[in-house]
């Protein structure tokens, strides 16, 4: 598949899959004419990339787990370097901080919204 088609499957800017490309996450094909030709396959790791940047992780962090994951929601490492096990445990501190700073305010606009609309303020968890 052209870059246009993988953009709109995954919607990924295709400067963004090139940015992909550049940065080792991703390798498609090239035709005779130069055009890059995407396998299917790459609709998943996409996929993969996306969520994992979302999740917070940098791309250089990405690039070394991408080889360990079995399903987007699965990594296996079968022999991990004490690095990166301290940069994975690094990055869960760092997500976790994350978590907990969208959590407080998710909570404050809530209660703000709750406040503006004369609600009953939702129930939040504690930790």
């Amino acid at each position: 598949m052209r870059i246009g088609e993988l953009s709109k499957r995954t919607g990924t800017p295709p400067r963004l899959l090139r940015y992909y490309e550049e940065q080792g996450l991703i390798t498609p094909d090239r035709c005779t004419n130069g055009y890059r030709s995407y396998d299917e396959r790459l609709v998943g790791r996409v996929q993969q990339i996306r969520g994992l940047l979302d999740a917070g992780l940098p791309t250089r962090i990405i690039k070394q787990i991408l080889p360990c994951l079995d399903k987007p929601s699965t990594i296996h490492f079968p022999d991990p370097t004490p690095e990166m096990l301290a940069t994975l445990a690094c990055e869960l501190d760092r997500m976790t901080r994350r978590i907990d700073c969208l959590a407080r305010n998710r909570d404050a606009i809530a209660a703000y919204l709750a406040t503006v609309r004369g609600d009953t303020p939702p129930a939040t968890e504690q930790a």
